[in-house]
């Protein structure tokens, strides 16, 4: 023994052939980005890959830029300077990594990127949902996946077009047979898509996915770095929370939350004193839910704060003394709340209001770290929310069920062996192929 360590990387080049050296993974300056980064960070950690961030300006000038010698337009710059913070961070986490702004026409961008670059595998995640931009992604993947003989690997945050459907967000039946068509056509080429629900594999199976290149690696938490805290603590001291009962929301404000649920419940409980339902974030509906707690004349009982800094992450979610998880009745598998697994890595209990057959209504009900209810049924809600204020229901152990079950199922070093497995079959894969 020497006293060395060696790094994860080192020990995966022993395991497994130096199959992907180089891996293309296609960003598109968007909330997407964010879910794909961490899994490729992770992938990229474990076989000491070299990551080519690429990005593809689709603007005017970028496509007329070389033929009528343009100056560089603001999107481009803009984008740049995305792609370089963006490396700086991987790079932060020890990994190599470069970057490429193309422009012009992006699956040609990719393809031809991929080509110079002598990539080993591109990677890409489902899309962030602004409908034409679905369409246009979605032709993105299909026809690289059609045209292109190096692996392309596919990260599904949610499932498209059903999410928007249930939502109401579009309902042309040619739109969404375009959509389901184009999305269900790259899924079945795909050489691996990660989902990160196993109700969400069957989903994706449905759609046509072939169930043994359908892996299920859940996003994760560092358990690490997300610790329990005191309940009052410095956040709760300075927002004025140490004496009041918190019910909080932490995260995206938007369509799949059902935040209007809580939202409604406090209309049962203006005369809980203590009460205080604090939401904490941003998001597409950000406007319209602090207009209905306006309406509704809940002000005094719902408080709305912007994002905080990462650093305060632990402070903040241990203030709440339950954390209410949405999400709109429908999306049981098409949508995974992700940020579940923070509220638990913070020992706190949960409140999810969703269908009993979703991801997080199963997990919160295996586990025993809170309560589960159907969606859009605010009374309901109220009555937990008051029996817990009131003394008639107790918090008692959720928390502490919740940190271990994270610590056991959803941490990062969980995810590496995961990956590591993930990366195994692959390489089996190919090998078979080779041999045959």
């Amino acid at each position: 023994m020497d006293g060395t360590i060696s790094k994860p990387g080192a020990i995966a080049h022993k395991i497994f052939p130096p199959m992907y050296r180089k891996i293309l993974v296609a960003l598109e300056n968007s909330r997407a980005d964010q879910a794909l980064l961490p899994h490729i960070e992770k992938l990229a950690g474990l076989l000491r890959s070299e990551l080519l961030l690429v990005h593809v300006a689709d603007g005017w000038a970028a496509r007329h830029y070389d033929r009528l010698k343009l100056a560089e337009s603001e999107e481009m710059k803009v984008d740049r300077a995305y792609l370089e913070d963006t490396a700086a961070k991987l790079k932060a986490a020890g990994l190599q990594v470069n970057v490429h702004l193309a422009l012009g026409d992006p699956p040609t961008e990719i393809l031809k990127t991929a080509e110079a670059e002598q990539c080993d595998l591109i990677a890409m995640t489902t899309h962030g949902h602004r409908l034409i931009g679905d369409i246009i992604y979605g032709s993105t993947i299909e026809q690289v996946r059609h045209k292109s003989t190096v692996p392309l690997l596919v990260v599904s945050q949610d499932v498209f077009p059903e999410t928007a459907v249930a939502l109401g967000r579009v309902d042309n039946p040619l739109v969404v047979g375009s959509l389901r068509a184009l999305v269900d056509t790259y899924l079945r080429r795909a050489d691996r898509v990660v989902a990160i629900g196993e109700t969400m594999k069957e989903r994706l199976e449905d759609k046509g996915a072939p169930a043994e290149r359908v892996a299920v690696i859940p996003n994760w938490v560092d358990t690490r770095d997300l610790t329990p805290r005191p309940r009052r603590n410095e956040w709760s001291a300075a927002h004025g929370l140490d004496d009041a009962f918190v019910v909080m929301h932490s995260g995206n404000i938007g369509h799949a939350q059902d935040l209007d649920t809580l939202v409604r419940a406090a209309t049962f409980l203006r005369d809980l004193e203590p009460l205080r339902i604090v939401v904490i974030g941003f998001g597409a509906r950000h406007g319209e839910v602090t207009r209905l707690a306006q309406r509704l004349e809940v002000t005094g009982k719902v408080a709305f704060l912007d994002y905080q800094p990462r650093e305060v992450l632990p402070l903040s979610l241990a203030s709440g003394d339950l954390h209410y998880v949405g999400l709109a009745r429908g999306l049981s598998g098409f949508v995974v709340p992700s940020r579940l697994y923070g509220i638990l890595a913070a020992a706190r209990p949960v409140l999810v209001s969703a269908d009993a057959d979703s991801e997080t209504a199963r997990l919160v009900e295996e586990v025993g770290c809170g309560f589960v209810l159907p969606p859009g049924r605010p009374e309901l809600v109220a009555g937990v929310i008051r029996d817990l204020v009131e003394g008639r229901l107790s918090l008692e152990e959720m928390g502490e069920r919740g940190r271990e079950w994270v610590e056991r199922e959803a941490d990062r070093e969980v995810a590496f062996g995961r990956y590591r497995s993930l990366v195994a079959d692959v390489v089996a894969g190919a090998s078979s192929s080779s041999s045959r």
